[in-house]
């Protein structure tokens, strides 16, 4: 994983994180927000994986359903968020399409992706703080914009 701040305003730096093959997307960006120290931005990112994870939330349960993906296959589209979560640390939350040779597409919450060849994700900050906090009547952690 190579990055680079492209772009240093105040209002919105602006970095592009470049994932190699054999990088686990989910985890390098969860690691790439902590130690950047990003407590708020958007990302989006495009590119392949060899294969991945996403996940359809099921309400019933409160919990996500895999769809595995074994198969080489393009990120059409993935578009996310950084909040702080509960423990602290960087939160993710990223849906993302991604096309099959077919043609077909699947989608979800991106759990987990092994890049094939790269994955180029474009990650705007901004200087102020989101929580991620878990509500327990859904069973998932999301943003609160009243927390501090």
């Amino acid at each position: 994983m190579r990055s680079k701040l492209v772009s240093d305003d105040p209002g919105a730096q602006v970095h592009v994180v470049i994932l190699d093959a054999g990088d686990e997307a989910f985890a390098a960006l969860t690691k790439f927000a902590n130690d950047a120290r990003i407590s708020a931005a958007a990302l989006t990112a495009i590119g392949a994986f060899e294969r991945a994870t996403v996940g359809w939330f099921d309400f019933a349960s409160k919990s996500y359903r895999k769809i595995e993906v074994n198969e080489q296959c393009e990120v059409l589209s993935a578009i996310g968020d950084v909040a702080v979560g509960d423990d602290g640390k960087a939160s993710l939350h990223v849906h993302i399409v991604l096309g099959l040779s077919d043609g077909s597409t699947r989608g979800g919450h991106l759990l987990a992706g092994v890049v094939q060849p790269t994955l180029e994700v474009v990650v705007t900050e901004t200087p102020a703080k989101l929580r991620r906090k878990k509500r327990e009547d859904l069973g998932i952690a999301l943003i609160d914009i009243a927390a501090q």
